[in-house]
């Protein structure tokens, strides 16, 4: 079996992810979410959809990156 490496769980149906060159083995999405999803610079939410960057910085959406100042960024939903 493989061990997740957030929660260290033995798992059988554990997975792999390759990301930024690097493999990573989750036992569930939320594992993988938690590990590799980038956090919004303005509430702290995990962005699983399509978020917003600009200068380094990343929004889950368009409200969020006004209240940062970045008033030219809109949602694409």
């Amino acid at each position: 079996m493989t061990v997740c490496e957030v929660c260290g769980n033995d798992y059988e149906l554990a997975f792999e992810v390759r990301a930024a060159g690097a493999v990573h083995v989750f036992d569930s999405f939320e594992c993988a979410a938690h590990k590799l999803a980038p956090v919004c610079d303005n509430c702290g939410c995990r962005i699983l959809g399509h978020g917003l960057e600009t200068n380094g910085m990343f929004f889950c959406c368009a409200h969020c990156a006004r209240a940062k100042g970045y008033t030219q960024l809109t949602d694409h939903a």
